[in-house]
């Protein structure tokens, strides 16, 4: 069972998570060759969650590398929940296949570098628009398990309202 460090909801204007999940994640890197030229070729292999992760100071850790592909563990990464992103918690964990997404950035040697890791869509998207690269990695039991808990404790249903139109010829709503 993953450990788990609940922080109450601060009085002053920050933002704390109300839960945190340490995490892992597996980086695999390909090099692809073709007419002349190569590149790497990066997925998330997964994330991992349990008693036994490896601290923030397993940055790059080569832990496999045959057949051409490297994987790569990076350590002391962690999946915060915030009671504000219930709903979107809720929406990937009822879509066709939730999700914890990863958001990496490259570094000037190549190297991808996770910066963080999210259940929230939302989160991955705005990433997405910016320079990050996004993998979308399934969930690890652990964390499905305290994800579904904090969705079922904070998520309340809002009842969606169909919005007025304004005419715009006379200025009154249709």
């Amino acid at each position: 069972m993953a450990r788990c460090l609940i922080q109450e909801a601060s009085t002053t204007m920050t933002v704390a998570p109300r839960l945190s999940l340490p995490v892992a994640v597996i980086l695999g890197r390909k090099t692809v060759a073709r007419s002349g030229w190569t590149v790497p070729s990066w997925h998330v292999v997964g994330v991992v969650a349990g008693d036994s992760l490896p601290s923030a100071d397993a940055r790059a850790v080569l832990v496999h590398d045959a057949d051409g592909e490297q994987h790569f563990l990076w350590g002391g990464l962690k999946v915060d929940l915030y009671r504000d992103a219930a709903g979107s918690y809720w929406g990937n964990l009822t879509g066709q296949q939730p999700s914890l997404f990863v958001l990496c950035t490259e570094r000037e040697d190549g190297m991808l570098e996770p910066l963080s890791v999210t259940a929230d869509a939302n989160d991955a998207s705005s990433a997405q628009e910016g320079d990050d690269r996004v993998f979308a990695a399934p969930i690890p039991p652990e964390v499905y398990l305290h994800l579904e808990r904090f969705v079922i404790e904070h998520h309340v249903p809002q009842e969606q309202r169909k919005r007025k139109r304004t005419d715009w010829t006379t200025g009154k709503p249709t």
